[in-house]
């Protein structure tokens, strides 16, 4: 590869700031990721604060009002950086909760989601005061009404739309029958609205929905937006007042590879807010604030993994296999849901190059990192990978599986690095072992 920007082909999938020197180091935040690996080792999650700026600003330019969902990735770092960018946070436990506090997070920026909050998070809630509770089910109701003291909790009230995301069906929530939400059509969802209308200590300020992740046609947040203000005109008519919020959730699709569809934030919110606009004509009702609750797109093209390779070989059916020193521990989700990455050598020049398929050192034939991905035909033991895209739902979700220690988060930024994370140690691991 020649000293420039990444390839063309591979923009869409590199953080804003990555480029290639001549020599084949692929440099991002103006730090050669080679240099990274020599100082805090492999696997390493490497993590452009630019880039996570620049997409904070892009939801900010396009939307009213975004609120980041801290579950693609959050530590206190991240926290500091999205509240400098002005957007909310969403957080769905009790110690996602606590990152936001340790970062002086503001409670009113923050929403509490979650199908299963535990009295801890409630309790954690109303501690810190945050702005908004999602209502996931009926059940809730009277949990919150209960803890909620002095002034009344503003609540949104999380609804079924009916509509197909048209995603992996891991990843798909806006349909019926599935766990997180009630459903409009069944009438659950009317007589929510009836029990907290009900709760002099608790206010509907809005309804809420979440179609699912990676959804890459806009023409499904239109088809949500429509069902959910006719919702809310059927509250009009039904109680007299009218939900002054609707929050459309998130989801929107990011490339891991290049040609992967994107759903950019300047392309769908004209679509989202011309939809909106409409129904409320068509009903009759005030337009309501629009919010948007963006994980994925704002952190993962951010980050990058980068792995050492521990050996390469052939199958008998001619298939090229390299493993590297990290994989479903650090990246569960192409076991989880089939996900799709790429990855390119840094650290010296390519040669020609062959399908290589990257996997992990786990003990499971799922364990793969990327399939079939053109590598130099000379890879080797030692050499680097890097994994563009991971900087969403990869140390979020990862784990301690045969005992491997997560790896470090490295933030990179105009040429300096800093650790957000630290890489876990032996010690780490045995503390919780009390034997």
């Amino acid at each position: 590869m020649s000293a420039g920007t990444v390839r063309d082909a591979d923009l869409a999938v590199w953080p804003r700031t990555a480029r290639v020197t001549g020599g084949g180091e692929i440099v991002v935040g103006g730090v050669g990721l080679s240099a990274l690996a020599a100082r805090f080792g492999t696997p390493l999650h490497v993590l452009d604060e630019t880039d996570v700026r620049e997409r904070c600003r892009a939801f900010r330019a396009a939307f009213s009002e975004v609120v980041y969902a801290g579950k693609a990735f959050l530590s206190r770092g991240m926290a500091r950086w999205v509240r400098d960018e002005g957007l909310g946070l969403d957080v769905c436990s009790a110690g996602e909760l606590a990152v936001a506090r340790a970062a002086s997070f503001p409670a009113e920026r923050v929403v509490l989601h979650g199908n299963g909050k535990t009295p801890d998070d409630l309790r954690a809630a109303f501690a810190y005061g945050v702005g908004r509770i999602v209502v996931d089910g009926a059940g809730e109701i009277s949990r919150l009404s209960v803890l909620a003291t002095g002034a009344p909790q503003k609540v949104l009230l999380r609804v079924i739309p009916g509509i197909d995301p048209g995603t992996h069906p891991a990843i798909s929530t806006g349909a019926e029958d599935q766990q997180f939400g009630v459903s409009i059509a069944s009438g659950a969802a009317a007589e929510a609205v009836r029990r907290i209308l009900g709760q002099r200590r608790l206010q509907l300020a809005g309804l809420h929905c979440h179609l699912g992740s990676q959804i890459a046609d806009p023409a499904r947040y239109e088809r949500a937006v429509a069902v959910l203000v006719g919702f809310l005109a059927r509250i009009r008519d039904e109680h007299g007042v009218v939900p002054p919020e609707l929050d459309v959730g998130g989801g929107f699709a990011v490339a891991a590879r290049p040609g992967d569809p994107v759903c950019a934030p300047s392309d769908v919110a004209g679509r989202i807010t011309g939809a909106l606009a409409a129904a409320c004509a068509a009903h009759r009702l005030p337009v309501p604030r629009l919010a948007v609750e963006p994980g994925r797109a704002i952190v993962a093209r951010a980050g990058v993994t980068v792995y050492r390779v521990l050996g390469v070989k052939r199958s008998a059916g001619g298939r090229v296999f390299a493993t590297v020193d990290g994989g479903m521990s650090d990246n569960p989700r192409t076991a989880l849901y089939g996900a799709r990455y790429t990855a390119l050598l840094t650290g010296r020049p390519s040669t020609a190059e062959r399908p290589v398929t990257v996997v992990g050192r786990h003990c499971e034939a799922g364990d793969v990192v990327a399939r079939d991905v053109p590598l130099p035909a000379d890879l080797r033991p030692g050499d680097l990978l890097a994994v563009p895209c991971t900087g969403a739902y990869h140390h979020a979700m990862a784990s301690n599986y045969n005992m491997t220690r997560r790896p470090p988060v490295v933030a990179v930024r105009d040429g300096a690095a800093r650790v957000l994370i630290r890489r876990e140690t032996e010690d780490d691991l045995l503390r919780r072992d009390v034997g």
